[in-house]
């Protein structure tokens, strides 16, 4: 299996290079084409490791490998796979071909601004970034090797900077800027503990290293002071990354302004490297700085279940409402993390899992909505469920998913995390429960003030005559569908036009994922408990909920 996990690394980034080069010699159908094979190839390859993986395996990490890289800093590429790292390189498998064919393939791909010639950008030069951030985010997850994480964590930046600096909104350099500056700082701070673990273990271990196995060795040899200081280091990269409040402010700008398939990959897999790095990193290296700081990470957490669901409720664009979502949701991956029990932690990876298929379920039913209404202002919609039966219907879906409703894939995981998080911090927990309640609130708002009700907006209507007459009798941008002038529905539905077989079946996968894992999410739990148990075992804190699920 060790072959395998190479060429997963090595497979899109060859694929990205073709790609760029097909793009560059004029031949963009051909880069699309081409980069949806290889997506497509990937996620098979992803299917045989999946089924070549033992969740029984006595050891952490399968399929490894290791080459000599730096060998006077003894740095190795060294891959390998544990149950947590292969479920995000799935997720990652899944949404990338998604992304790809809703960009390259459907009606609802967005027209990419122009290059500074004036010439129109196609999407090949899109999917070869594509292509390279996956390679990289690959390489990412399953690296052992402390130094080869830095390095993927701060390249991974680049591709994500140009998707959203090149093919992003109005405000795409501003929020492409901001974004690589804050990960880049973090990434900075990251770099110094880096440093610092990589000198203690040449003290405490007689010979300097970077491999994941001997710094976790070293744990139990840290003081509580040195590994508090070292923890803060990786601390602040994942907490800018994940990300958790105060230091979330880049993301609801890189959401709206990146491309639909770009925000998709952006806060469905890149911003979980974040909750990623706390279960690989903080908790196993650093375990007594774990538990001595967790009650900080609990209250950001909780804060951002909160504050994430009031902003959320207050948006006024959908792209910003997806990010301030995700906001929050990051908050009860945080809190069942560092609740310490079994059932919290093994909740909180499924909810990464979980998160990634839901958000971009939500994310490209916006994409799709405002490439019909040129909008993506929630005031600009108004009755589209009249006209768009089944895109609204499909938004539904993907806002039942966001509030977690039973029988989703994301209900499963907040209610472990809840029940696992409960005995240990319950306050925590109750705090956190509120979030649910504004969750049902913010999405069921949007989903009405777009989906139901008359018709209305711009959008919606369309222009002409009809239009600009509703327009003034209304008095404002959202117009009623009752002006005499207007033009009749199966006009508007004309215009508008629901939803395509190929967007249906851009869809169709995630529809089928959220509702798979709302009813049977063991499989992927059989995989991601080994994880969470050697973790657990490496913090050295008794789980407060015993085999039969009650508290201790």
């Amino acid at each position: 299996m060790s072959a395998l996990v190479i060429v997963l690394v090595l497979l899109p980034l060859l694929g990205a290079a073709v790609c760029g080069a097909l793009v560059k010699g004029g031949r963009d159908a051909s880069a699309k084409s081409l980069g949806f094979a290889v997506s497509l190839v990937e996620l098979v390859l992803v299917a045989v490791v999946w089924g070549l993986f033992d969740p029984s395996a006595p050891t952490r990490f399968q399929g490894e490998s290791s080459v000599e890289w730096i060998p006077a800093f003894g740095v190795s590429f060294s891959l390998g796979l544990d149950g947590i790292a292969l479920a995000m390189i799935a997720l990652l498998a899944v949404l990338v071909p998604i992304v790809i064919a809703y960009t390259s393939f459907t009606q609802a791909a967005e027209r990419f601004p122009d290059g500074p010639d004036g010439e129109p950008r196609g999407a090949g030069g899109f999917v070869a970034l594509m292509l390279s951030l996956q390679g990289v985010l690959v390489a990412l997850f399953a690296a052992t090797d402390v130094f080869v994480f830095y390095v993927m964590f701060e390249v991974m930046l680049v591709p994500m900077y140009f998707i959203i600096g090149r093919f992003g909104g109005a405000r795409r350099q501003y929020a492409a800027v901001k974004f690589f500056l804050y990960s880049f700082l973090g990434g900075l701070i990251m770099l110094g503990s880096v440093i610092g673990i990589y000198v203690a273990s040449g003290t405490r271990l007689g010979a300097a290293t970077f491999d994941w196995a001997e710094l976790q060795r070293l744990a139990a040899q840290l003081p509580e002071s040195t590994q508090i200081f070292l923890f803060l280091g990786f601390f602040a990269a994942f907490a800018i990354k994940a990300p958790l409040v105060p230091l979330h402010t880049w993301l609801p700008d890189a959401g709206a302004q990146a491309p639909i398939g770009g925000g998709v990959i952006l806060v469905g897999v890149l911003d979980k490297v974040g909750v990623f790095g706390f279960l690989r990193y903080c908790l196993p290296l650093f375990p007594l700085a774990s538990q001595t700081l967790a009650p900080l990470v609990l209250v950001l957490s909780v804060i951002g279940v909160l504050y994430g669901a009031l902003l959320a409720a207050m948006q006024t664009d959908m792209k910003r409402f997806v990010s301030y979502t995700s906001i929050a949701h990051f908050g009860f991956i945080g809190l069942g993390i560092f609740a310490f029990s079994q059932q919290a932690v093994a909740g909180s990876a499924l909810y990464m899992v979980n998160h990634g298929i839901s958000t971009a379920m939500l994310f490209l039913v916006v994409g799709m909505l405002a490439a019909r209404g040129g909008s993506t202002q929630i005031a600009d919609y108004g009755g589209v469920g009249k006209i768009a039966p089944v895109l609204a219907g499909l938004f539904l879906v993907a806002g039942l998913t966001t509030l977690s409703l039973p029988g989703t894939n994301s209900f499963v995981s907040e209610f472990l995390v809840l029940i696992g998080s409960w005995p240990r911090e319950p306050v925590y927990t109750v705090i956190a429960t509120v979030g649910i309640i504004f969750a049902a609130l913010y999405v069921l708002w949007v989903y009405q003030r777009t989906m139901t009700g008359p018709l209305r907006g711009e959008a919606v209507v369309g222009g002409g005559p009809g239009a600009a007459t509703a327009r003034a009798l209304a008095g404002g941008p959202g117009f009623s569908d009752t002006v005499d002038t207007d033009p009749p529905d199966a006009t508007r539905r004309a215009r508008f036009g629901d939803l395509s077989g190929r967007e249906i079946g851009v869809l169709a996968p995630l529809v089928l994922l959220i509702f798979l894992l709302g009813f049977f999410p063991q499989p992927l739990l059989d995989v991601i408990n080994p994880a969470v148990s050697a973790t657990m075992s490496e913090v050295g804190v008794a789980d407060p909920v015993g085999p039969n699920g009650v508290a201790r």
